[in-house]
């Protein structure tokens, strides 16, 4: 199995090499893609499937092609002054990776083609008309979240069978994440579980949410996604174990900080498939016309080492689920 190690480790920036396939853009300058994420560039493995991609389709940073990167640094309240910027720049498409990146661009501009990568409900959140006919100039992929979280919420059960209790603690500065904690309550009581929901503004309180997780007696907690919560998740997890709470993330570098597990389609895959999407655009494709993909790659990946700090024992049933098993 190829994990995310294997990747970093067969990858490297430095000897990207592909024939040379992207058009100039008026002026003899190569074509330029704005990329507008929650973290700085890094060399995170998303990022490398996104250049991977592009580079399987002969489009190669520095060569044919010029990448701006822009990142929010978990601070979803950036995003507007990013966005306007890339479109100042004149790029010829922004790749916007989570909602309020995609809100952000969908904003800044209505001409510049705009790639998402990760929203659960594009329709619902007004990113595009529908999956089949976007419309506008928003196309790319969905996360599919209303069909995941009942799916974590499950696993969660099957880890811990005497469950009773599960907070649920999601970021109330990105409004459109509450569709995420709607599904979580009508999946609750199927499952088995009563939900705490407890909404963070900022990290500073996320101190004040783990207290409240323990004057509740909540028996694990689920994270939802959010901007703020990823930059933050080294912390979320040194507080859950302080407090032996087994915890859910929503992809998989989550775990690689200390999450107990994730269940979430492939983030890498996602980003690979972006670059299709970038390089139809490239040869002349409005996103109007590009309907938007769903995930068909789906990892759960589980932590051993903070299961055996929090004393607890994985069932086989779930280990041999496992995509990925950090030791």
């Amino acid at each position: 199995m190829i994990t995310r190690r294997t990747f970093l480790c067969g990858l490297t920036l430095g000897t990207l090499s592909a024939p040379l396939a992207g058009e100039a853009q008026p002026g003899g300058e190569i074509p330029r893609i704005g990329v507008l994420s929650s973290l700085s560039r890094g060399n995170p493995p998303e990022t490398l499937a996104f250049l991977k991609g592009l580079l399987e389709l002969g489009h190669v940073e520095g060569q044919n092609v010029a990448i701006e990167w822009r990142g929010a640094h978990g601070q979803a309240s950036r995003f507007p002054a990013l966005a306007a910027e890339l479109v100042q720049l004149n790029v010829r498409v922004i790749v916007a990776t989570v909602p309020p990146a995609i809100q952000a661009a969908q904003a800044a501009t209505k001409t510049i083609p705009i790639v998402m990568v990760t929203p659960s409900d594009p329709v619902g959140l007004g990113f595009v008309g529908s999956l089949a006919r976007p419309g506008g100039n928003v196309t790319g992929l969905t996360w599919q979240t209303r069909e995941l979280v009942p799916k974590r919420l499950q696993l969660l059960k099957e880890t811990v069978p005497t469950l009773a209790r599960v907070a649920v603690l999601w970021d109330a500065t990105e409004p459109a994440r509450r569709r995420q904690v709607e599904e979580a309550e009508r999946a609750a009581s199927k499952v088995g579980v009563r939900l705490q929901i407890l909404e963070v503004r900022s990290p500073d309180e996320l101190d004040g949410a783990f207290a409240a997780m323990t004057r509740d007696r909540a028996g694990a907690v689920l994270i939802e996604a959010s901007s703020m919560l990823a930059a933050n998740r080294a912390r979320i997890a040194d507080l859950a174990a302080k407090r032996r709470l087994p915890t859910m993330g929503w992809f998989g570098e989550m775990v690689d900080a200390g999450i107990l597990m994730s269940y979430s389609p492939s983030l890498s895959e996602q980003y690979r498939r972006a670059a299709y999407f970038v390089d139809r655009i490239f040869k002349g494709a409005k996103p109007a016309d590009l309907p938007v993909e769903q995930p068909t790659k789906f990892a759960l990946v589980i932590n051993l080492k903070t299961a055996k700090a929090l004393g607890l024992t994985i069932p086989q049933s779930i280990l041999v689920r496992a995509d990925e098993i950090i030791q």
